[in-house]
Order: structure tokens, then sequence, then C-alpha cells
């Protein structure tokens, strides 16, 4: 009796747990637990990426450091860690990652020291920080002024002032050159462009010998015209480029070893060591400023990322306009017209296995259907003047965006056809009954209902597009591209051309610089600008979604 009255409690005991198991509630705790889980892992990905990026651009100071042996360095403290070693050995030693800068002198940006070795440290307040177009910036001490090779100003206090001045007059010479270059002469080369093709196409297609020799006589004037052009915007550059050449600096080196600089090389001067907040926090917005909206440099790991920002967003666009169409056409298709069997069910299948293909598949299928079989078939047929050169017979960004259309619209079909089935038979069969045809009500009932559905499948096909890179590397995508994809030429917009890609853009910063160690900050913030993109044209198509899901509420269709 006391045995059956022990047993009886445990017995209960396990009929709970069976029956909370049976209600349901453990895998409600899972699956939210999972949730919270990927949410922190998201915003630990964030977090990380946008502690490492958003730093990039603020001017630390520079530290002279003493080391043991009377050697010194000058630069920025930019990590510190415990140097590794045997365990039970002596207590634990740290060592510091300074940039020095000044590769041309040392031959690499970064030194790690033992801060054992440090003696001392001091931050003198005449250290300038220069920021170059080419090899990095440069860290040390203003010595002397230089015009036409005679010294104008010498020693810090007077040097400086004067070194400003200059160094304003040749960034707005480098402006006009910069101005010349791309619009003057980038206008010239074009019109020359089109006349030579121009005289091909005369000398194919007029059969008339007297009749082709005015017509190529009259192209050719035009062309010594323009060439004549061309040669006095060459003479008033070389000018400028003179003029820039006459003003140099003379820098040193914490070591005492001496440069002379051409002012015109330099992006920007300061002395980060006497700035206050403000002026620091200036300087971080203008550096914020010109990666949105200059040009890379220094094999992309300094500068802007224009180029790159202009043509993701571009190809995500066109992607879309190409994937969403035929998206929801075949959906349509599978689930309002095709007869229900095992052909269609094989063609949802393969559908669905699509979606599994590695992208770089994709990318092979891109460079031979499309670059190959109907770029070079539109060459031969409408740019014949054009070849040998290609202009879509190679990759462009026309192509890159329909075999990224191709990698997504499997995501478009499967999301509209569960859209459209979840609309309500009655609908259809109450529109059929009032005499609408299957058309009309397609048209006004089925696709207005399902539109939300659509927009749920095109975000995620452009949160997809707009982050692969395997198959732009082989379809259009370069390191760097000389002119954008729209310009003010007919057709304005050139599907033709090459473009940059936020993606491409950090592979090639991050696994393919000469200095991956001065390129890492400009990884991370590439990084964080491409999932800011991605995010805001998420949220740009799920305001669309919710308003059309508004709209759909209130019968407003």
């Amino acid at each position: 009796m006391a045995a059956s009255k022990a047993s009886a409690p445990r017995s209960s005991g396990g009929g709970m747990f069976r029956g909370f198991l049976r209600s349901g509630d453990p895998f409600i705790w899972l699956t939210g637990g999972a949730l919270a889980f990927s949410l922190l892992m998201i915003a630990a990905l964030i977090w990380i990426v946008g502690a490492n990026a958003l730093g990039f651009f603020w001017p630390d100071r520079l530290r002279a450091v003493d080391l043991q042996g009377g050697q010194k360095l000058l630069g920025a403290v930019r990590a510190q860690e415990a140097i590794p070693q045997q365990t039970g050995a002596a207590p634990e030693q740290y060592r510091t990652q300074f940039q020095v800068a000044n590769r041309d002198l040392y031959g690499s940006d970064f030194r790690w020291v033992d801060d054992s070795l440090m003696t001392g440290h001091s931050f003198p307040e005449q250290a300038i920080y220069l920021e170059r177009y080419e090899w990095g910036p440069f860290f040390g001490f203003l010595t002397t002024v230089r015009q036409d090779g005679a010294t104008v100003a010498e020693g810090f206090v007077h040097a400086w002032p004067e070194f400003l001045a200059l160094h304003a007059r040749t960034q707005a010479t480098l402006d006009a050159i910069h101005a010349i270059e791309k619009k003057d002469i980038g206008n010239i080369n074009y019109e020359l462009e089109q006349l030579r093709m121009a005289v091909k196409r005369a000398q194919r297609q007029e059969t008339d010998p007297t009749r082709a020799a005015e017509k190529i006589a009259a192209l050719e004037r035009a062309i010594a015209a323009w060439q004549q052009t061309y040669e006095e915007k060459a003479r008033e550059l070389s000018a400028l480029y003179e003029e820039n050449a006459r003003y140099h600096i003379v820098v040193q080196d914490i070591q005492g070893n001496e440069k002379a600089l051409p002012v015109a090389h330099v992006v920007r001067g300061f002395l980060p060591n006497t700035m206050t907040w403000l002026e620091r926090l200036g300087l971080y917005m203008t550096r914020f400023w010109e990666f949105f909206w200059e040009d890379p440099r220094e094999a992309n790991t300094e500068g802007g990322v224009f180029p790159a920002i202009f043509g993701t967003v571009m190809m995500v666009i066109i992607m879309s306009i190409v994937v969403v169409p035929f998206g929801v056409v075949a959906a349509l298709y599978l689930r309002e017209y095709a007869k229900q069997g095992p052909l269609v069910r094989a063609v949802r299948i393969a559908v669905n296995n699509l979606a599994g293909v590695p992208s770089i598949v994709f990318g092979v299928f891109g460079l031979g259907f499309f670059v190959y079989a109907i770029g070079g078939t539109l060459d031969q047929l409408f740019y014949q003047d054009s070849l040998p050169t290609p202009t879509y017979g190679t990759g462009g960004i026309l192509w890159a965006s329909l075999t990224l259309a191709l990698l997504t619209v499997p995501v478009v079909i499967v999301a509209t056809e569960e859209s459209l089935s979840a609309i309500p038979q009655e609908w259809r069969e109450g529109s059929l009954a009032l005499g609408a045809t299957k058309w009309e009500t397609l048209r006004k009932i089925v696709i207005p209902g399902a539109l939300p559905g659509i927009l749920t499948g095109t975000i995620l096909a452009m949160a997809r597009g707009a982050g692969e890179v395997a198959p732009l590397m082989i379809t259009g995508v370069v390191k760097l591209a000389p002119t954008l994809p729209v310009d003010g030429h007919w057709p304005f917009f050139h599907l033709e051309r090459k473009f940059m890609h936020l993606g491409f853009h950090i592979y090639d910063v991050g696994f393919q610089s000469p200095n991956v160690e001065a390129a890492k900050p400009m990884v991370f913030m590439t990084t964080l600008l491409l999932i800011v993109i991605v995010i805001a044209l998420n949220l740009a198509a799920i305001a669309l979604r919710n308003r059309l899901r508004s709209r759909l509420r209130f019968g407003a269709f």
C-alpha cells in the first residue's frame, strides 16, 4: 500500500510532463528562443561590423615613442594584444600595433612593438598627418616649402601656413584638370569615336565610290576639327600639370629621413595632436562624405566608393524590373492556367531545384548564353563598325542583371504561387458568376489580392541579388570602372558598360589588396554600407507592400 502511494505522484508528474509536451508549449518556447538567438546574432554581426567601420574616419593622435637602443617611431595606435608564450613562463606581456605610414620609406604601414621595449612617449604638436593620393598617408614633420626649386618658407612656423595656401591652390588646379579630363576630353573622345565608326559605316554601306569618297572626306574634316580641339585641351591640361609641378614640400620622418613631396599629391594635411574635438568631428564628417561621393584611389583601399554604390543599386533595379514580370507570369500560368498534372509538378520541382544551384553555375551560363551568344550576335548585326572591339559581346551591367534575374526568378515564382493560392476560390467564382472573363478576374481580383505576396518575393530576390558576387565576376563587374553606366550621351543608359559592385569591392579590397592590413577598415566600412543599402531597398519594398495591404483591407482596389 505504501509503495503504491509512493508511485502515484511519479505517475502524475509523468502525465503532466507528457501533457505539457503534447500541448506544444515546448516547441513554442523553442522557436521563440531560436528567433531570439537569431536576432541576437544579427545584432552582434551589425555591431561588430559597425564598431570596426565607423571609427575608420576618426583622426587619431600621433604618438612619438622612444624605444630601447635609441630608436624612435611616430604612429597611431591601432591594436594591442597579449604576446603568445608558453604556459608557466614569465608574466603575461603585451605588444602594440602602430600605424607608422610612410610606406615608401619603410615598406610597410604597420609595426608591432613589444610594450617592454618602450621607454617613453609623447604627442608632438608639430607632427603632421598627410593624406596622399599614392603610397598612403605620411606621418612626420614639415620642414620646407619650395616653389620652382627655390625655398619660400623654412621651419614649421613659416612653412605650415604657406603649405596650406599652396595646397588650396593646387587642389583648385586639380579640380580644373579633372573637369577637362572627364568632361571636355571625354566628350571629344566620344565624338571622335562616333566619327570613326561613321567612316567605317560609309566604307561598308556606300556602293557609289564618288558619293562614298565625298562622305568620308566630310567626316575626316570633322575628325580633323575635333583633333585640333583635342590638342588645344591637351595643351591646356599640360599647362595645368606644369603649374602644379612647381610646388613641393620637404617632410621629415621621426628618424630624420627627408622626402620631397609635390603639394598636388597631398589630399589633405592636418595636425592631429593640436586639433580640438569639434575640428576632429568636422574632419570625420568630411571623410565620411567623401567615402560616399568620391572615386576610389590607392588600389581601392582609400577614397570613396560612389561608382560601386551606383553600380550596385542600378544592377538591383534592372534585375528587379526583369525578374518580377517573368516570375509573376510564370506563377500565374502554373497556378491559374496550366492543367495540374505530372508535367506541372515536374516544372515546380525543377523551379525549386533551381534555387539550390550554385550561383557560379548561373554565372557560367550567363557568360555563355548572354555574353557570347546574344551579345556576340548583337555585335554582328548592329555594331559591326565597332568590331573587333566588342560592344555587347563582353561583360556588362545588362548581362550581369539578367544573370541575377535567372538566379532569383525561382524565389519570385514560389512566393507568387503561394500568394495566389491564398486567394479564396470564392473570389474567383464570384467574379466569373458576375460575367467577368478569366483575364478580368485575374487583373481585378486575383493579382491585386496577391500583390503583397508578390512584393515579398521581390524583397527576397532583391536581398539575394544585391549580395551575390560570384556570377558578376564573369559577367561584367570590374575592379575599377572608368565611367558610370549613365552619362549625358545618347542613349544615356549604357547597359553594355562594365560596372563596380560593393560585394566585389569587399572581395577585392579584403583578399586581393597588396596591403591587406591597411585595407581592413575599408572592408568593414564597405560591408556596413552594403548592409545598409540592402536594408534600405528592402524597407522601401516592405513599405510599398504594407501600403498595398492596407488598401486591400479597406477595399480600395
